[in-house]
């Protein structure tokens, strides 16, 4: 390919590659990515990928809820015979992860909100450190809270029970979709809740809107009645993000 071509190609492979050091990088991987840094004349390529993985993070910190939650989201529908319905799972690749987890309390209302509009029966948000290769899962109610404890049992969570410290996992194709698959063909289903999805106002959940005055046109979500949640704790949860107390 002409060079420019090999230089977008080559920062395709390390984007997707986490600079080769991911657990879906292959021999191929590595063969390609010196034919096309030869062909675009990079030297460098740990430089490359290091700018290339900074100027991403810096995009993200800058995204809303709505964007982290719905950038890089993807949906895995089963049935099997104690569970049924779709499963999304998000991710957040990033140089540095605590800027995005110092958000937590901004992104488990939206999570909420999205799994509800997709009518998704689990909502996932992985943030994966790409330096360190850390992942950390964020947990909006009871199911995704029993299903992670199914998946990656063992793992350390913080005292509100809404952020799982995933260790060496960063692949959704390769950590995180099997184990979650694992658990639910090994007999897993939802938790017995005093209330369902299907009890939800979506009108109740507000709309969305872009900031005019916003040079990156940020999406936004307003007047959604989950903004009145200061704090989400799955035990004390539904599906809904709403107390299980609340009348």
């Amino acid at each position: 390919p002409p060079k420019d071509v090999a230089g977008m190609l080559l920062c395709a492979i390390l984007s997707d590659t986490l600079n080769l050091q991911g657990p879906t990088t292959t021999e191929w991987d590595r063969l390609i990515v010196a034919v096309l840094s030869d062909i675009a004349q990079v030297d460098d390529i740990q430089f490359l990928a290091t700018q290339q993985f900074k100027a991403k993070s810096r995009e993200l910190a800058g995204l809303s809820a709505h964007g982290l939650v719905n950038g890089d989201q993807k949906t895995f529908s089963f049935k099997t015979e104690k569970f049924e319905g779709d499963i999304g799972f998000a991710v957040v690749e990033t140089t540095d992860d605590s800027v995005i987890i110092e958000r937590l309390g901004e992104l488990l209302p939206e999570i909420v909100a999205t799994k509800v509009e997709h009518k998704q029966s689990a909502l996932f948000l992985a943030v994966v450190n790409i330096v360190s290769l850390k992942g950390s899962l964020m947990l909006c109610g009871p199911t995704e809270l029993s299903l992670a404890k199914a998946s990656f049992p063992g793992c350390k969570m913080n005292d509100a029970h809404t952020l799982m410290d995933l260790g060496n996992r960063v692949s959704r194709k390769k950590d995180y979709i099997p184990a979650i698959t694992g658990s639910i063909k090994a007999g897993w289903s939802k938790p017995d809740l005093k209330r369902g999805l299907s009890n939800v106002d979506v009108a109740k959940l507000g709309h969305l809107e872009v900031d005019p005055l916003d040079p990156y046109q940020r999406v936004m979500r307003r007047g959604s009645v989950l903004e009145a949640k200061a704090v989400f704790n799955p035990d004390e949860l539904d599906d809904t993000g709403m107390s299980l107390d609340d009348e």
